[in-house]
């Protein structure tokens, strides 16, 4: 009996610290995409030659768009099959072209609403992965939940690019909110079951950065589009 509860206690030992390695890296490459976006959201707002390139041709931007979902896409669905170095290369690429794109922000909100706002997102994340890395409660339910809540705000996004409706922006954006919020600490616990079933390395920690960063971007987003006192 004592071997098998020391042997129990190894094992449990073994998840907990393979779990909080796997969470550290997550976290310190999805700190690394932040900043990288920020550094080149900065480069882009310092240079008029750049911001005239990217908004002053649709092409080029929609370009950089389609270029940021194909990277997101290669990153999920094809990590395996990528080496180390390219999976990491495929991120920081990703990350310094949402910089791009999102220096738009700036010329459309003021500073201070995304001072705040980044603020307050950093505070709802935080909790929000907090409890999905604590919480004892299995969050597979919630997965199909938030996936189905994820395509509504994506399909009534475009349609709004169409209709133009502020009251429906403002819906949308409400619902975003919730969606990110619970795709942060459904992401977290996943990320957390991941490792405890034997997921380690530098490929799942990126691919699990590129999952949280993009509930960061887009709760980040949602909350400013819905609070942000525009220019």
């Amino acid at each position: 009996m004592n071997e098998l509860n020391t042997a129990y206690t190894r094992t449990s030992t073994q998840v907990i610290v393979r779990q909080n390695t796997l969470i550290r890296q997550v976290y310190a490459w999805m700190g690394a995409g932040l900043a990288i976006t920020a550094f080149m959201a900065l480069i882009t707002l310092s240079s008029p030659a750049i911001l005239n390139l990217v908004l002053g041709n649709r092409l080029v931007f929609y370009g950089l768009m389609i270029g940021e979902l194909a990277l997101v896409f290669t990153l999920s669905g094809a990590i395996n099959k990528l080496s180390v170095a390219t999976a990491t290369l495929l991120f920081v690429a990703y990350s310094a072209l949402n910089g791009i794109t999102l220096s738009t922000v700036a010329l459309v909100y003021t500073a201070s609403s995304i001072t705040s706002t980044f603020v307050t997102t950093g505070g709802m994340f935080g909790a929000m992965s907090l409890y999905g890395y604590f919480t004892k409660r299995d969050l597979t339910s919630w997965g199909s939940f938030l996936f189905m809540g994820l395509i509504g705000v994506v399909i009534a996004s475009v349609v709004n690019i169409f209709v133009g409706s502020s009251p429906a922006s403002w819906v949308i954006s409400g619902i975003g909110v919730i969606v990110f919020t619970g795709l942060t600490a459904y992401d977290t616990w996943k990320i957390k079951a991941m490792a405890a079933q034997g997921t380690e390395g530098r490929k799942p920690a990126i691919l699990g950065a590129l999952t949280l960063y993009l509930d960061f971007i887009n709760l980040f987003l949602m909350l400013l589009r819905f609070t942000g006192n525009r220019r």
